[in-house]
Formats: C-alpha cells, structure tokens, sequence
C-alpha cells in the first residue's frame, strides 16, 4: 500500500470516529432532554400552574425583600441553637470517626477486615442527617438533642471516610523508622501515621463543621428547633417579612462560621510556617495571631 493510500485510509477511519462522536453526543443529549421531559411530567410541572400561581409568589417575594426583626430576640436565640447543635454533633461524632476512619485504612487494619468499617461509614453516608433524625424520635423526638445525634452519627461517615483517605496518602518512611524502635501497634498509629496527618485532621474536621452548621438549618425546617424553625414557621404563617429576617441571620451565619474556619485551615497549612516544621503547641498558639488572621502577616521577625 503506498504512502498516499495510508493516509487516506487513516484520514477516512478518523472521519468515520468524528461522525460516530457526532452520533452518539446528539443521542446522548436527546436522551437527556428525554428523560427530563418524563420526569417533570411525572412530577406534575407544568409552566401553566407556576404561571397561575406568579401572583402569589410576587408577593412573597415583596416580603423577602422586607425583612423584620421585629422578634431579634428569638431569632437570636434561634441562630445560637443551631450554631450548638452544628458544633456539639462535630464534637461529639469526632471520636468515632477517628476510630472508624484509622480502623479503615489497610495500613493499620488488614484487608478484606478495614472494609468491616468503611462498610459502616459507607452505611452512615448513604444516610441522610434529615433520616438519621426522624431515626431518633422516637428517642428524643423532634428536638435539637435528636438534631445533634444526628449531626453527630452523619459526621462519623463523612469525616471517617475522609480520615481513611488521608490515611492511605502518608509516607511509608515514618512508620517503618518508628517500627524499627520496637514500637508497638498502637505507638506506630499514633506517632508514624497520626503525626503526619495532624493539620489535615483537623483541617477536615473544621470543613465538616461547616457543613454540619448547614445540615442543623435544614434539620431545623422539619422541626428540631434552631433558625431553620424559625424560618419554617413563619413562611407557614406567610410571614414572609420575618421569614426573610431569620434567612438573612442563616446566611450570617454560614458566612462567619465559613470565616472563621477557612482561617483556622489557613494558619495550619505547612505553607505559613515560618521555621518549617513546627510543634502542635506552637501551632495552637499560632492561630492567636491576629495580624496573620487579618492576612498582614509579612514573615515574622526574626
């Protein structure tokens, strides 16, 4: 076959892939746009009912552009309960969730036994916190202390699965030199796996506790107190002013918990260490400084 017949033959198969491509992308989006019709049909959506219906949200909308804080009291006292049921479920989940997350990694338990664990906190995930709290009614009912076992229960699948991944990243180096001392199995985990993942523990941890800031406003809306109740009750009382007064403080909320957390992650990154490595002492400490809070801190003196 000459060189010019190869070229053809090549220039005709890449010719053919694009019109195949080209095929199968336009069925790919017929059948998107396919089932997306279906599915709104079987929802019941139609653009005629929200047509009708445009009056009415027109005026909701004048009173969420209204807001009242008539109530600052309540609201207030709304927003600090569910700030507790966010950060006592981060608290009280973390402990398990260390456990589950080191029990999972292979590198501490063997293969096929750490999938007992990340079997559990797979488990837990594929459970959302708005389940896990109508799990605990009947225990508690429909309060912020079922709200908080909820948060609590949610955040050992989610921050153990996390704790695993980190896990299974770290050196090799530091375990085998803390093997090599006569360590026992507890001591390795300890000073040559956890050592190495300290910041990012915490770091993880700081980032599931916005999420769980977030998860107790939504469990809030079904009932189990805090500012999502707030919310709840008095768009159902077409309070839409004072609804919008308690979304504003939700929205206050997450922005300063978001704040705070991202500049705690901030000054333990490796990166803002000046020296190196540093200590946990002299990393606590750090997250004191108020000018590298601020972001003016400009390489320390010497």
């Amino acid at each position: 076959m000459s060189t010019e017949s190869r070229i053809k033959s090549a220039l005709d198969r890449i010719e053919r892939h694009q019109r195949v491509r080209r095929a199968l992308t336009i069925l790919a989006v017929f059948v998107v746009l396919a089932v997306t019709v279906w599915g709104l049909t079987h929802i019941g959506f139609t653009i005629a009912e929200l047509w009708r219906q445009r009056n009415a949200f027109i005026d909701s909308l004048y009173g969420f552009t209204h807001p009242a804080f008539g109530d600052l009291p309540r609201i207030a006292q709304a927003s600090i309960v569910t700030i507790i049921v966010g950060f006592t479920g981060t608290v009280i989940g973390f402990p398990l969730a260390l456990l589950f997350g080191v029990l999972g990694s292979e590198r501490v338990t063997p293969f096929p036994f750490n999938f007992l664990f990340r079997g559990t906190m797979s488990t837990i995930r594929a459970v959302p916190a708005l389940v896990w709290i109508l799990i605990y009614v009947p225990l508690a009912g429909i309060t912020p202390v079922s709200a908080v076992l909820a948060v609590a229960t949610d955040t050992v699948g989610n921050l153990g699965r996390l704790f695993t991944d980190e896990l299974e990243e770290i050196d090799e180096g530091p375990i085998e030199a803390i093997r090599s001392t006569g360590a026992s199995e507890p001591q390795t985990v300890v000073f040559g796996m956890l050592s190495q993942v300290f910041t990012s523990f915490i770091a993880w941890t700081l980032y599931i506790l916005e999420i769980n800031v977030r998860i107790a406003i939504s469990l809030g809306v079904v009932g189990a107190g805090g500012i999502g109740r707030y919310i709840q009750s008095n768009i159902g009382l077409l309070q839409f002013q004072e609804a919008a007064a308690g979304i504003i403080m939700v929205i206050a909320i997450v922005l300063s918990v978001e704040l705070v957390s991202s500049r705690l992650r901030s000054r333990l990154r490796p990166s803002e260490n000046e020296e190196g490595g540093r200590g946990i002492v002299d990393a606590i400490k750090s997250l004191f400084d108020a000018d590298k809070w601020a972001g003016s801190g400009g390489g320390g003196s010497k």
